[in-house]
């Protein structure tokens, strides 16, 4: 396998979720030391009650920030096959106003996106001010899946992670976009429970691929690829999060949503003067 591209001299940031806070680290992130459950001390019930007050306490910050027209959010979900994308987007996001919230499931391009740089298709639907944009899957699956099959060298990938850095820059400093960058990390037996139950849960059955076994075999170069993916393009950081358990899940999401809203100091408009 090709080595693995990391810039001389780059130093990242990353976020861990430890305990209650959401930490940061200047060391290269190798994500067999992050652990893919919650605290043992944290009580399931107890974790739910909050997360459905967040959710709830979300719904009006979205509404703040569709009034405001100030701010727009970018939230990118990535993870491996069965990670939960779907489930975090309907549970933690399924509330809010969708006149304000639209989701993107990004899957293998089409012969006219193929047509155009690789981040034609994503510009597109960057969020306007006072929206909220969510990716099911991004434009990291460029430097992932691609990197994986082979489909993309270490040279082009190296070009694709600088043009993805220049994007989310784009973005930030210049639409006053707020990007979150989250990691569903689960174990490989997890992922394999939940793959197998594809193959007899009748209200799963529909998501069944017999591929994702195939991608699956995989593993151990996906967590190379998105390794370097976590340590290249690391403004913003990403937050990894740990994902066997939906519960914990979903709260360290929605968490770190609340924090970003409430941290904007958003205030509703006054009367508009003619």
């Amino acid at each position: 396998m090709d080595a693995k591209v990391v810039k001389p001299g780059h130093t990242n940031r990353f976020f861990i979720l430890q305990e209650t806070n959401i930490n940061y680290s200047m060391n290269r992130i190798e994500l067999s030391t992050i652990d893919t459950r919650a605290p043992k001390e944290f009580d399931k019930r107890e974790i739910k009650e909050k997360t459905e007050k967040i959710i709830e306490e979300l719904d009006e910050l979205q509404n703040l920030l569709f009034a405001e027209n100030k701010h727009s959010v970018l939230i990118i979900i990535q993870g491996m096959d069965a990670s939960g994308k779907d489930g975090t987007i309907r549970k933690v996001l399924g509330n809010m106003n969708p006149q304000g919230v639209t989701v993107k499931s990004y899957k293998a391009p089409t012969p006219e996106e193929l047509s155009h740089d690789f981040l034609w298709r994503i510009h597109r639907y960057a969020p306007p001010k006072g929206t909220i944009q969510i990716f099911n899957r991004s434009h990291y699956e460029d430097i992932l899946i691609t990197r994986v099959h082979k489909w993309c060298d270490d040279e082009t990938a190296f070009m694709r992670m600088k043009a993805i850095n220049d994007f989310e820059d784009l973005l930030q400093k210049h639409n006053n976009t707020h990007i979150l960058k989250f990691y569903l990390h689960i174990s490989k037996e997890e992922q394999h429970e939940r793959l197998i139950e594809r193959t007899h849960n009748p209200g799963k059955m529909w998501k069944y691929n017999e591929k994702d076994f195939e991608e699956s075999k995989l593993w151990n170069i996906y967590m190379e690829m998105y390794e370097d993916c976590f340590n290249n393009c690391a403004n913003p950081p990403w937050v990894i999060v740990p994902s066997d358990q939906n519960w914990y899940k979903e709260f360290v999401i929605a968490t770190r949503l609340h924090t970003l809203l409430t941290g904007l100091k958003m205030q509703y408009p006054g009367l508009k003067k003619e």
